[in-house]
């Protein structure tokens, strides 16, 4: 039988300090709860805070990427001060380290992108020369290629840091994830969500992944009751193709899975970081071969772009 944590020995679950990342780290604890029929006492939720947490003057690009936001929570986990962690998936660096693997996945939200603004409502009425704030090279470099007319600006920091950079006139207009904003209950502060056909999202965007020691029979366990399988088949695609790009946040890449019964489609793209090309391809065939789609995506992408074109 199973050892069930409890409020003696509760599952410590890692996490990041944002308001985002608490709400992420408390559906994970429901979610466990519900299905396991455990009082919250059972866990403990821990705040780690990580450099990109810390360092919000700078492009994530100058300072080290993707794992920034990762590294001191899975360093933690490895060594035993938590028990699983509680991940944004599309902040995730494609290798993990030793000895940690992710095999559990929320049901994914709303994938789309939120164009924010306190005086337009939508990319369309932003007037040539406007000031847009975004911190993603992906985003910048999809608006570039659709409206080179518009001033792009850097723009970190958690959901509501950015909304006040808005408020100060920092910016007249930013990008949000749709699923941040509803995870939050803040799905109103979204002028308009875009069509994926508009702006093909970040890969991963809108999923939650929980990250264990590979050795930990009891985290897997207690994990496997709420894995959502489609949401994991959808990622294992898009990450695969974000691996064979090499993908980080120093490269604008935007990906997206879905399914559409046993089959899925996988649609990718890889843009110069002015915006100036966009390489996008599509791929079609059964859920099984997802992560052999993505990698044959990735090579057909490569092979249009040639080998200057991530400098």
């Amino acid at each position: 039988m199973m050892d069930m944590p409890t409020s003696q020995s509760p599952l410590r679950i890692g996490t990041r300090g944002s308001a985002l990342a608490l709400a992420q780290a408390h559906e994970t604890r429901a979610r466990l709860m519900a299905a396991h029929d455990l009082p919250a006492l059972a866990f403990e939720i821990v705040v780690i805070k990580t450099t990109g947490d810390r360092v919000t003057d700078r492009p994530l690009k100058e300072i080290g990427g993707k794992g920034l936001f990762t590294r001191e929570i899975e360093e933690a986990l490895t060594e035993g001060a938590i028990d699983i962690a509680v991940h944004s998936m599309k902040d995730m660096p494609t290798l993990q380290p030793d000895g940690l693997l992710i095999d559990c996945f929320l049901p994914r939200e709303d994938v789309r992108d939120a164009f924010v603004s306190p005086h337009f409502a939508s990319i369309a009425n932003l007037p040539a020369g406007t000031v847009v704030g975004s911190s993603s090279l992906r985003r910048r470099a999809q608006l570039a290629h659709r409206r080179p007319d518009l001033q792009l600006v850097e723009f970190r920091g958690n959901v509501q840091t950015r909304l006040k950079k808005l408020d100060e006139g920092v910016a007249a207009a930013t990008f949000l994830a749709m699923a941040g904003l509803r995870r939050l209950d803040m799905a109103h502060v979204a002028r308009s969500a875009i069509d994926p056909e508009e702006m093909l999202p970040a890969v991963a965007q809108g999923a939650i992944g929980v990250e264990r020691r590979a050795a930990d029979d009891r985290a897997a366990a207690l994990l496997h009751r709420i894995n959502d399988v489609e949401t994991g088949q959808r990622i294992a695609a898009e990450r695969a193709f974000l691996t064979r790009l090499d993908g980080s946040c120093q490269t604008p890449i935007a990906g997206l899975a879905e399914l559409d019964g046993t089959r899925l489609v996988l649609r990718g793209e890889i843009l110069s970081p002015d915006g100036a090309v966009v390489i996008a391809g599509r791929r079609e065939g059964s859920v099984a071969e997802g992560a052999a789609m993505g990698r044959d995506l990735a090579e057909e992408l490569l092979g249009k772009a040639g080998p200057g074109f991530f400098g």
